[in-house]
């Protein structure tokens, strides 16, 4: 720490407080402004928060729900991949649909079907069942919004005729994962096949109808059909009764359904929290004295926090923000955080109070302004500049979630300010009227107030706020710190048992980290009692084998006719089909096929002409290749083939799949991109540690720069520093062990910790370097007592701000909870075990024993004097 610089009255100064000097005088200005005039400071935010709540309105019109806009990268390569499919492969749903070339997933109703008892889902009593559900839905007028190929409806399974026509012997005759041409790995699950891949048995059958998309209109229809499907499919299914198979299913609509509902189930939630976070505010500012309780402060405070949220979200609802899911977890932390900054401001101003009992409410208040404000200044700005930061990513949920909540923290701050801060001088008011807490009516000093029972003295029996009882008292807690908790941490075996839990607490971070999944599983977008789980569960235990069938296109105009380029064609499919997620076996190419039919009518295709007259007969055979050229009346402007994926089984797979495709694409010698609808969720594999890594680090160079020029310590900062980095590598690394992926939904919660990392770390070290005590063991003894009540006080109502999203039937929400909950758990650990027991460690380093320490050592402050730099007077020089 810098040694002070003398004034001119030889007073010890520190040399870095230019800043923190006018920022008090303004704060002093305030406070006394508010105190002069409180009502309008109390009606402005009310009638503000009432107009800018007028913004909800727009929130029909706002909601964003999207899940591929909002939880896929905005600029992701596959989403210009199918751009360019579009442009050069248009689908005709009427005429010549085809599943696998879609752009899209398209519009669809899908079932699983499962034999019942372990049989085979091919025995003739499955079978029967599987047919009466086949019938049950062209029953729903299926056939009049059908995709078609070839004049009828599209199948909704290779193997359906066959079922329908009852052929034994060529059911018992199958080949798995092929037939004719036709590929049953998407069609059959859960096969036995003897060696020469003759299907045994299967234990499921899929069956995908898909509806058409041609236009708007084809479009509209058959979303209406698919919303009458899920309304009417859970009674038809029970009525069906099937005695064979077990039926689940899914639609196109089903995904995005689901997630919208999420937010309908949190809204019950909320009220309990502003119920447990009342209750917390009570209990914390009870007095035993119908005078001085501050159960109003209390809940005004509640309610500061709750204008805070209807002011904010109004306004980026006028302002046109989208308002994503994940928003919804905003409020939860906003209160937490009112709730601690409303604790600051009682407790400096109980704490003024103390001190100057006879002086009016304007220095009193401005007194409590200077201290307290500052102390909120700090701890707001890195919050807000974490989320701002945070709107520096490609994903449009995590944009949205922090401008809602970085502005809700700053109508916050205004908020404890203005509304707040008038609240406490009509409180004020009221107690030096001897007025009743509750029902405000003036209330007699009984002379015989010892003779009565607490419980008669705290309803009956007041006194003013100038008359307290034992005006110098400690708080307990603030004694517990001091007497017990302090020295217990500072006994040298414990400080050694205290090393070596830090020890594996950072090695199990560490290991979690190396462990960390990347991704959103789009399963986790549903609520836990959804349909949709159980097919997810059924798609997974028996489909899981085969993977995407991804297109292989040619993006530009290349000579097919030349040898030399087929060539070059064909090495870079071999190459693909070289990777090892691929099955070589099933791939499809027209122009292998092209080649063969070519050698075979001895047709010389090098040359243009005939390559491209000869076009037509190849379309005759297989009239499928046709939707896989585009032709213009003598160029090819582009084509695609198919490569069909094996054993992409988990999120490591999918990235790994994708990046060994494009990279292998990227060598070859020809224009090639491969591309599948999967293939933009996936995107997010290439961005997500990336945008995590760039937020975190900005952000905690920010907040750095902060701590700096508020905190004028550089052993301080240095201690500011290691608990930003130690929470965040154990925030992430305990998410593996908590089955928590690194997704867009939970890189939001890495942003936080930052700013949650500096408020528990900042005070606890600060108060330690400031310390005039002669050994490391009573600097960190006394710097918990001053602050190990209030770090824990913080970290509760916090907490208590998102506990009850632990009971949500949602993975986005109980997300939150998680991670807010490892952050608040290190953060306080790291403030009251790990951090003051290595300052005695190193705490000698740049501290020296005539550090000036903060003149007020009330355990009430809570933030306040931890962060305290101005000029002493004279009896404070050494």
């Amino acid at each position: 720490m810098a040694e002070p610089r003398r004034s001119a009255d030889g007073c010890s100064c520190l040399n870095t407080n230019c800043l923190e000097r006018p920022l008090r005088r303004l704060f002093e200005g305030l406070g006394s402004g508010v105190a002069a005039c409180p009502w309008p400071f109390v009606l402005v935010p009310l009638l503000l928060s009432g107009g800018l709540g007028a913004g909800f309105l727009f929130l029909p019109q706002r909601q964003a729900n999207d899940i591929e806009g909002q939880f896929t990268p905005t600029w992701g390569p596959a989403k210009a991949e199918r751009d360019f499919v579009r442009r050069h492969f248009p689908t005709n749903d009427s005429e010549r649909f085809s599943a696998p070339r879609l752009p899209s997933e398209g519009a669809y109703a899908a079932f699983i079907v499962v034999a019942a008892g372990g049989d085979s889902v091919l025995s003739p009593a499955a079978r029967g069942d599987v047919l009466r559900l086949d019938a049950a839905v062209r029953a729903r007028g299926y056939e009049q919004h059908c995709a078609r190929s070839s004049g009828a409806c599209a199948s909704p399974n290779p193997l359906l005729p066959l079922l329908r026509a009852g052929d034994a012997a060529a059911l018992e005759n199958l080949t798995f994962p092929g037939r004719d041409g036709a590929f049953l790995g998407a069609a059959l699950g859960g096969v036995q096949a003897d060696a020469g891949g003759r299907v045994l048995s299967a234990r499921a059958l899929k069956l995908v109808y898909y509806l058409r998309e041609d236009g708007p209109a084809e479009a509209a229809e058959s979303q209406r059909w698919l919303e009458s499907f899920l309304q009417d499919i859970p009674s038809e299914l029970a009525a069906l009764g099937f005695a064979s198979i077990q039926v689940t299913y899914f639609t196109s609509l089903s995904r995005q359904q689901e997630f919208e509902g999420n937010t309908k189930s949190v809204i019950p939630l909320f009220s309990i929290t502003y119920f447990l976070t009342i209750t917390f505010s009570i209990v914390s500012c009870l007095r035993l004295s119908c005078v001085r309780n501050n159960v109003w402060l209390a809940c005004c405070g509640v309610l500061s926090a709750g204008l805070a949220v209807l002011s904010s979200f109004g306004l980026m609802l006028f302002c046109g923000v989208p308002f994503v899911v994940t928003v919804a977890n905003a409020p939860f932390l906003i209160l937490g955080v009112g709730v601690d900054d409303m604790f600051i401001m009682i407790a400096t101003w109980e704490q003024s109070s103390r001190k100057k009992e006879k002086s009016n409410i304007k220095s009193l208040l401005a007194e409590t302004y200077a201290e307290a404000a500052l102390s909120v200044t700090i701890t707001t700005l890195t919050d807000v500049l974490a989320f701002f930061i945070g709107t520096w990513t490609a994903f449009p949920s995590v944009r949205s979630f922090c401008l809602y909540t970085g502005t809700a923290f700053v109508f916050c701050y205004i908020y404890t300010l203005t509304f707040f801060g008038a609240v406490i001088v009509l409180n004020h008011k009221r107690e030096q009227g001897n007025r009743h807490w509750l029902t405000c009516m003036p209330v007699g000093v009984d002379q015989d107030q010892a003779e009565k029972s607490c419980l008669y003295n705290a309803c009956c029996i007041g006194n003013s706020s100038g008359q307290s009882s034992q005006p110098g008292s400690e708080h307990p807690m603030s004694i517990f710190f001091k007497k017990y908790y302090g020295p217990f941490f500072t006994n040298k075996w414990t400080k050694l048992l205290v090393a070596v839990l830090y020890g594996a607490y950072l090695g199990g971070s560490i290991y979690g980290c190396t462990q960390i999944r990347e991704g959103i599983d789009l399963r986790n977008l549903a609520s836990d009692g959804s349909y949709v789980i159980p097919y997810y569960d059924d798609e997974d235990k028996y489909f899981s084998a085969y993977g995407p069938r991804v297109m292989v296109v040619i993006m530009e105009s290349v000579d097919y006719w030349n040898e030399t380029v087929r060539l070059g064609i064909e090495d870079c499919m071999q190459n693909l089909e070289a990777i090892s997620y691929v099955d070589k076996n099933l791939s499809e190419s027209w122009l292998r096929e092209y080649t063969k039919a070519a050698q075979s009518a001895g047709i010389n295709i090098s040359n243009k002409t005939l390559f491209i007259n000869s076009l037509p007969s190849l379309f005759y055979f297989v009239p499928s290749f046709e939707w896989d050229i585009n032709k213009t009346q003598d160029e090819i402007e582009a084509s695609r083939f198919f490569i069909q994926t094996v054993n992409v089984t988990s999120a490591v797979d999918e990235k790994n799949l994708l990046n060994e495709l494009r990279e292998t694409a990227e060598q070859c010698s020809i224009p090639l991109m491969v591309y599948h609808p999967a293939f933009i969720y996936y995107d997010q594999y290439l961005v997500i540690v990336q945008n995590t890594v760039q937020n975190v680090v900005t952000a905690a160079g920010a907040m750095l720069v902060v701590s700096l020029l508020l905190i004028p310590s550089p052993l301080c900062c240095l201690w500011v520093t290691f608990a930003i980095a130690s929470v965040i590598v154990g925030v992430a690394g305990f998410m593996t062990f908590w089955d928590v992926n690194l997704d867009s939904i939970s890189m939001i919660n890495l942003v936080i910790c930052i700013g949650f990392s500096v408020d528990f770390s900042a005070h606890i070290s600060y108060a330690f370097v400031t310390s005039r005590e002669s050994s490391a063991n009573k600097r960190a003894i006394e710097a918990l007592s001053l602050l190990g009540y209030p770090v824990l006080q913080g970290a509760v109502s916090t907490i208590l701000g998102v506990v009850v999203l632990a009971a949500a039937k949602t993975y986005i929400f109980r997300t939150f909870f998680k991670i807010m909950f490892l952050v608040i758990l290190f953060g306080a650990l790291h403030g009251l075990v790990f951090i003051p027991v290595f300052l005695t460690f190193f705490g000698n380093f740049g501290t020296s024993p005539h550090s000036t320490k903060p003149h007020d050592t009330s355990p009430h402050n809570i933030k306040c004097k931890k962060l305290e730099y101005r000029f002493r007077n004279d009896k404070d020089c050494p």
